[in-house]
């Protein structure tokens, strides 16, 4: 793996939507991840960013804005082979300067992996607090009456 500092965040490209489609399945078929289909990730390209490793994809995440104060960092991933090296914490890092440059007041995550998104300073909060979230999106999702993902929240500004 190269230094981190040679690594770069990039907007992801049309031709990277097989590859975040396979790594977001890898998460998924575990449980870590919800699914999301080639077409959903087309959908939402723009949102998403990448780091690249000599050619592969390293790591992934999107910013899904749900208003005019709350986005969600979504779909983020790093391949088995590139953990423990700090990507998913620029990742994350990377679309909170996003959010904040838009304006934005409120970033949340829903996660199993409660301590990663506590070290960037996101707290534990109820998903009642969180309305745009559930009514938009989870309202759709095969766990909503059994949800047992963690919602968490950091405020912006």
């Amino acid at each position: 793996m190269n230094a981190l500092s040679d690594l770069t965040i990039q907007q992801a490209m049309l031709e990277d939507v097989p590859e975040i489609s396979e790594l977001l399945m890898m998460y998924s078929e575990t449980g870590i991840l919800l699914p999301r289909s080639s077409t959903d990730i087309y959908h939402s390209l723009r949102n998403f960013r990448i780091i690249r490793d000599n050619g592969r994809l390293a790591a992934c995440a999107s910013l899904m804005i749900y208003n005019h104060e709350l986005a969600e960092v979504r779909s983020l991933a790093v391949h088995p082979d590139c953990q423990h090296h700090g990507l998913g914490k620029r990742l994350v890092q990377q679309l909170e300067e996003e959010a904040i440059e838009l304006g934005l007041t409120r970033l949340m995550a829903l996660t199993y992996v409660v301590e990663f998104f506590r070290d960037l300073e996101f707290k534990v909060v109820d998903m009642a607090l969180l309305p745009e979230k559930v009514w938009n999106v989870c309202v759709h999702c095969r766990k909503f009456n059994n949800c047992d993902e963690i919602a968490m929240v950091k405020y912006l500004q």
